[in-house]
C-alpha cells in the first residue's frame, strides 16, 4: 500500500498522491491531464445509456458532476473538483461509488440470479 496522506473535502492531491491512491482503492481508474478517468465498455447503445443514467443519478444525489464522453459501446467518466482546480475527496469518493454500483453483481448464494452467461444478455464489459 502506497502512502498517501487523507485531505479535507476541498484539498487538492498532488499527481503522485493520485496516482497511489488510484492504485489502492481504484485500479481500473487512471489520471490523465489533470482528470481521475474511467472507461467503461458496454455491449452497446441501450447499455451506455443505462451506464450514463446510473452514473447520472449518482452523481446528481451526490452534487458532485463528472464529465462523460458518450460513444456507441463506451462511456469515459471524468472526474475534478472545478472549484478547487484539483482532484480532491470528492472526486475519489463518486469515483468508488460509481466504480461499486456499476460493476456490481449478485454474489454466489445470493437469490438474484445476475445476467446469464449469454452474450445476448450482457450490457456491461465487466473487468
Amino acid at each position: 500500500m502506497t502512502q498517501w496522506r487523507k485531505k479535507t473535502a476541498d484539498e487538492v492531491y498532488t499527481p503522485e498522491e493520485i496516482e497511489a491512491r488510484l492504485k489502492d482503492e481504484l485500479p481500473a481508474w487512471y489520471f490523465e491531464d489533470g482528470w481521475i478517468r474511467r472507461k467503461y465498455k458496454t455491449s452497446g447503445w441501450k447499455a451506455t445509456l443505462m451506464v450514463v443514467n446510473t452514473v447520472g443519478h449518482l452523481a446528481e444525489a451526490a452534487w458532485h458532476h463528472p464529465d462523460l464522453t458518450v460513444s456507441y459501446a463506451f462511456v469515459v467518466v471524468k472526474l475534478v473538483n472545478h472549484a478547487a482546480k484539483g482532484v480532491t475527496d470528492k472526486d475519489f469518493e463518486l469515483a468508488g461509488q460509481i466504480e461499486r454500483v456499476l460493476m456490481w453483481r449478485p454474489g454466489e448464494g445470493s437469490a438474484l440470479q445476475g445476467t446469464p452467461d449469454d452474450p445476448r444478455f450482457k450490457y456491461i464489459k465487466y473487468d
